[in-house]
């Protein structure tokens, strides 16, 4: 399975967090914040994952992490140019994505495109599936995971 930018709960030297980030297809997570771009293999198992390239999609799949670096390295990205409201972790991924898209000759997004096509299904995916674990766990119902190897029915 292929994933690239998520949404996330994190928690940093602020506190928790939400944060868009970007993920490479060897799972380092590249996440720019205060401290700049930061590429990380740990800490952000429990995100939403977002994918945005089609598997069928070859070539593009095979550059994504070389594009990636490339796009991180640049000045845009250094630490003091962040901002919390206008040049923050959602700027850092959804600049990455248009650089993507406009190198493919296609149109770039709007920030509120890109969260009406991306973001919002999969959190709304994701709130429903919390709102039931909740209540099968207020409700003395437990969640176990089925053993290695067994198939659901």
């Amino acid at each position: 399975m292929y994933r690239s930018p998520q949404p996330a709960r994190h928690t940093t030297q602020n506190g928790p967090g939400s944060s868009l980030l970007l993920l490479t297809r060897g799972s380092v997570v590249y996440n720019y914040s205060e401290e700049g771009v930061r590429r990380e293999e740990t800490g952000w198992e429990q995100c939403i994952s977002i994918p945005l390239v089609q598997p069928d999609m070859f070539e593009l799949l095979r550059q994504w992490d070389e594009l990636l670096e490339e796009f991180s390295a640049g000045e845009a990205w250094l630490p003091h140019r962040y901002d919390e409201h206008d040049h923050n972790c959602y700027t850092y991924a959804l600049a990455f994505v248009n650089s993507v898209l406009s190198a493919q000759g296609k149109r770039q997004m709007s920030k509120s495109e890109f969260t009406e096509r991306f973001v919002v299904p999969q959190t709304t995916r994701a709130s429903k599936y919390l709102t039931l674990h909740q209540a099968l766990t207020a409700n003395d119902f437990y969640i176990v995971p089925l053993p290695a190897g067994e198939e659901r029915r």
